[in-house]
């Protein structure tokens, strides 16, 4: 995964993009694999952790009735997430995720390894939802980052 965080603060640098992050299920993961590398400061401008509903309300202004209509772990509280962390951050990249990384947590509905990640350029909002195999929370969590930072990687 190095060398991924690698290609992407390299071309981010490349074409003078900054990115910023609202992470729920990762839990600073992504922040961080991208903090580790160095120069990462030209580029990275935020993350943010919204673990919880409430910071999810509070911090990312998503809509209440969104997380009781349909759960954090959805569509449309993901697009709420990186919509509103767009006007936030001021940053040409925004990334959303949110998901049930497990081990327990899942439903039949919402099953452990489904994670929803929003990536936000300029007009062009994208929102993809992964089923990833594993039941261990950390691989999710890897699993996870590593699908962002390719889709970050496709969107520059």
């Amino acid at each position: 995964m190095i060398e991924l965080s690698l290609k992407t603060i390299k071309l981010l640098t490349k074409k003078k993009l900054t990115i910023s992050f609202a992470e729920s299920c990762t839990g600073g993961l992504l922040a961080s694999t991208i903090t580790s590398i160095s120069g990462s400061s030209k580029v990275f401008n935020m993350g943010l952790i919204t673990y919880s509903n409430n910071a999810k309300i509070k911090l990312l202004k998503v809509p209440k009735k969104t997380i009781t209509e349909y759960g954090a772990v959805s569509y449309e509280t993901c697009l709420s997430m990186v919509k509103n962390l767009s006007k936030i951050s001021k940053s040409n990249i925004s990334i959303s995720v949110t998901g049930v990384a497990g081990p327990n947590g899942g439903t039949k509905e919402k099953p452990v390894g489904l994670v929803f990640i929003g990536l936000k350029k300029g007009n062009k909002t994208i929102i993809r939802k992964n089923l990833f195999k594993s039941k261990k929370r950390t691989l999710i969590q890897k699993a996870t980052v590593k699908k962002v930072l390719k889709m970050v990687l496709k969107a520059i």
